[in-house]
C-alpha cells in the first residue's frame, strides 16, 4: 500500500495519544494535566482523520499531512512537559510522526 510506512506512524501516534490522554485522567493532580489530555485528543484525531485519507490515496492531502506534523509536534512539546512514562512514550511517537509527515512533504 502507497504510504503504509507512513500510516502506520500517524496510527501508533493515535494508540499513543489515546493511552496518554486516558492516563492523565488517573493522575493525582489532574488539573495539571488538562493541556496535556486535550492535546492528546485533538492530536489522535487529526492523525487518525490524514491516515484513513492517505490509505484512501485521496490526492490533496499535503496541507492535511502539514497540519498533522504540527499538531504532532504541539502534542510532543506538551508531553515533554510531564515526567510521566506515558507523557514520555506519547512525546516519542508524536516527535516521530512530525518527523514522518515532514518528510512526505519533503
Amino acid at each position: 500500500m502507497k504510504n503504509s510506512k507512513l500510516i502506520e506512524t500517524m496510527l501508533n501516534c493515535v494508540m499513543h495519544c489515546n493511552y496518554c490522554a486516558d492516563a492523565c485522567l488517573s493522575e493525582d493532580n489532574i488539573k495539571m494535566m488538562v493541556n496535556c489530555i486535550r492535546t492528546d485528543r485533538a492530536c489522535a484525531e487529526v492523525c487518525d482523520t490524514t491516515a484513513k485519507l492517505l490509505a484512501g490515496n485521496y490526492g490533496h492531502v499535503n496541507a492535511l499531512v502539514a497540519y498533522c506534523q504540527s499538531t504532532c509536534e504541539k502534542c510532543a512539546e506538551e508531553c515533554g512537559k510531564h515526567d510521566h512514562q506515558h507523557c514520555k512514550d506519547c512525546a516519542e511517537a508524536c516527535a516521530a510522526c512530525a518527523k514522518a509527515c515532514a518528510e512526505y512533504l519533503a
